[in-house]
């Protein structure tokens, strides 16, 4: 991977990432580094996703793509605030 792929892919994931917490809005822990990851580890769920039920992958900034990586975005921001939940329900003290 060279470093304008890998500068594609840090684009594509902040704004995704962004995008899917505008979609899905509330409170979480976590700043831009974290939207960023959540968008770019979307971005390959997205693609796994695409590519099992369309035999189609992400292959750049197109509009399927960043569909894809939106819908892996919200996918991976909704098992983000489940964790963070639980893993706060079970810290707080009576």
């Amino acid at each position: 991977m060279d470093s304008i792929s890998f500068l594609t892919w840090i684009v594509l994931g902040l704004v995704c990432g962004a995008i899917a917490k505008a979609l899905m809005p509330g409170p979480d822990p976590g700043g831009i580094v974290v939207t960023i990851i959540i968008g770019v580890i979307g971005a390959i769920i997205g693609g796994t996703i695409g590519k099992l039920a369309f035999n189609r992958g992400i292959s750049g900034f197109d509009l399927r793509s960043v569909i894809l990586a939106i819908v892996g975005s919200l996918i991976l921001l909704w098992i983000y605030r489940l964790a963070n939940r639980s893993r706060t329900n079970t810290t707080r003290t009576p």
